[in-house]
C-alpha cells in the first residue's frame, strides 16, 4: 500500500511528508520536485509569504545514492519564515476557516488550530505528489493540473486543448494564471486586481487531466477501494476545495441516458497503447467505469471557494467577552486558483501511484515493470 502523512504547521520549523510503500529501485529527481514546489507559489494574487519562502525539497530517509530503497521515505521542506513561538493568540476567528470550530473542539487556542489546517501544508503533498509523478512516468502517464474558470470568469475548457499533456504544459506554465489559453492573462490579472482594490477575494475551477492510464486502476469489489471514491477524498481534503466532479459531473444528471455513455469501439491500430485499441467517440465518464479506469484519459474538476482572509473582514466575535468585532486579519494572497491547480495536480498523481502500486506490486520498480507488460499482454489476448 503507497500512502503518506503530513507535519508541521504553517509558520513552524518545517513541514514533513512521511511517504510508506514507495518501490524500491527508482532514481530520484529532486531538481524536478523542486519545480514543482516553485509552480505552486507562483501564479497571478499571490500573497506576500511567497517572496519569502523559496521551497526546497530535502530527503531525510528511504534514498541511497539517489535511488529510492523501499523503505520509507521523508520529504522536508523548510520554512523560511519561521517564527510560530513569536506570534500571538488570535482573539477573533475568521468566517470560513478553521478558527472557531478547531478551538471549540480541541478545547485549546485559534492559532494551533489556524497553523495546522493553513494551506502552506499543501507544499509537502505537491513534493509526495511529485515523487509519484516520476514513478508514473515510468509507465507513460502523465498528469496537467490548470485553472478552467477564475471567479466568474472562464478561461476555456482545458479538454478542448489537444495534443500531448507536454504541449498543453508548455502553454500552461506561461500563462500568469496557469491556464492552457494564456490569451485570457491580462484580463484575468485585471480581475484580481480588482478584487484586490475591493479587499476581496477570488476562487475558481480547476481541471486535471491524466493521460496513459492502463485498464483496472481501482477496482469495483469494495467501496473504499473504487478510484473514484479515493480521488474525490484526496481533493476535497485539499484546503478550500468545495466540489468534484469527474468526467461530464454534474452535467450527466441534466441529460438522458443516451447523451451520456460513451460508446465503444475497436481499433486494432491501437491494440498496443495503453486502451488496448477499445476507443470512445466521448469521454463523458471522465476515464472511470464501476471504479475502475477504463483505458481513457481521466478528467476531474476541482471548485475552489475564495480566500476566507479578507482585506475587509466580515463579521465575528472576540472570543473573550463574544462580544461582535471585525474578524482577525493574517497576511493572505488574492487569489490561489493557480497554486490549486499544481496542488490538486499533485494529490491525484498520488492516488494514481497508489492505485498503480496496488495492481501491480509496490517492492521494486523493476518488478512493477515486469507485471504491468505481463497484464497488458494478457489483456490482449482476453
Amino acid at each position: 500500500m503507497l500512502r503518506y502523512w503530513t507535519a508541521g504547521e504553517s509558520h513552524g520549523k518545517a513541514l514533513l511528508a512521511l511517504v510508506d510503500g514507495f518501490p524500491a529501485g527508482m532514481p530520484i529527481d529532486t531538481a524536478m520536485i523542486d519545480r514543482e514546489l516553485q509552480l505552486r507559489q507562483g501564479g497571478y494574487g499571490r500573497g506576500g509569504r511567497q517572496k519569502l519562502e523559496q521551497d526546497h525539497v530535502d530527503i531525510l530517509t528511504g534514498v541511497w545514492q539517489g535511488t529510492s530503497l523501499g523503505s520509507p521515505i521523508t520529504l522536508q521542506v523548510i520554512n523560511n519564515d519561521y517564527k510560530l513561538e513569536r506570534l500571538k493568540e488570535l482573539e477573533r476567528p475568521r468566517p470560513g476557516h478553521a478558527d472557531l470550530t478547531g478551538a471549540i473542539k480541541y478545547l485549546g487556542s485559534i492559532r494551533g488550530v489556524l497553523e495546522r489546517s493553513s494551506a502552506r501544508e499543501t507544499a509537502v503533498r505537491v513534493a509526495a505528489g511529485a515523487l509519484a509523478r516520476q514513478l508514473l512516468s515510468h509507465f507513460g502517464i502523465e498528469t496537467i493540473g490548470y485553472v478552467l474558470e477564475l471567479g466568474a470568469m472562464p478561461i476555456g475548457r482545458g479538454e478542448t486543448f489537444g495534443g500531448t499533456i507536454a504541449a498543453a504544459r508548455e502553454l500552461r506554465d506561461s500563462s500568469s494564471i496557469y491556464a492552457v489559453d494564456p490569451s485570457r492573462d491580462k484580463e484575468a490579472e485585471q480581475y484580481i486586481d480588482r478584487m484586490a482594490d475591493e479587499g476581496d477575494t477570488l476562487g475558481g475551477i480547476i481541471e486535471v487531466r491524466v493521460d496513459g492510464l492502463p485498464f483496472g486502476l481501482g477496482t469495483h469489489a469494495q467501496w473504499d477501494r473504487k478510484l473514484d471514491g479515493k480521488l474525490a477524498q484526496a481533493v476535497m481534503a485539499v484546503q478550500a476545495i468545495k466540489g468534484v466532479e469527474i468526467g461530464m459531473g454534474f452535467e450527466a444528471a441534466r441529460r438522458p441516458g443516451s447523451q451520456v455513455h460513451d460508446p465503444i469501439h475497436y481499433d486494432p491500430l491501437q491494440a498496443e497503447t495503453a486502451n488496448l485499441g477499445y476507443v470512445r467517440p466521448t469521454n463523458n465518464a471522465g476515464g472511470l467505469e464501476g471504479g475502475m479506469t477504463n483505458g481513457q484519459s481521466l478528467i476531474l474538476r476541482a471548485a475552489k471557494k475564495p480566500i476566507s482572509t479578507l482585506r475587509k473582514p466580515l463579521d465575528s466575535i472576540r472570543m473573550e467577552d463574544k462580544q461582535s468585532h471585525r474578524a482577525s486579519y493574517e497576511r493572505s494572497d488574492v487569489c490561489a486558483i493557480s497554486a490549486a491547480a499544481i496542488i490538486v495536480e499533485h494529490v491525484v498523481a498520488f492516488e494514481i501511484a497508489a492505485a498503480l502500486v496496488d495492481k501491480f506490486g509496490g517492492d521494486s520498480l523493476v518488478e512493477m515493470k515486469a507485471r504491468y507488460e505481463l497484464f497488458q499482454q494478457m489483456a490482449r489476448k482476453h
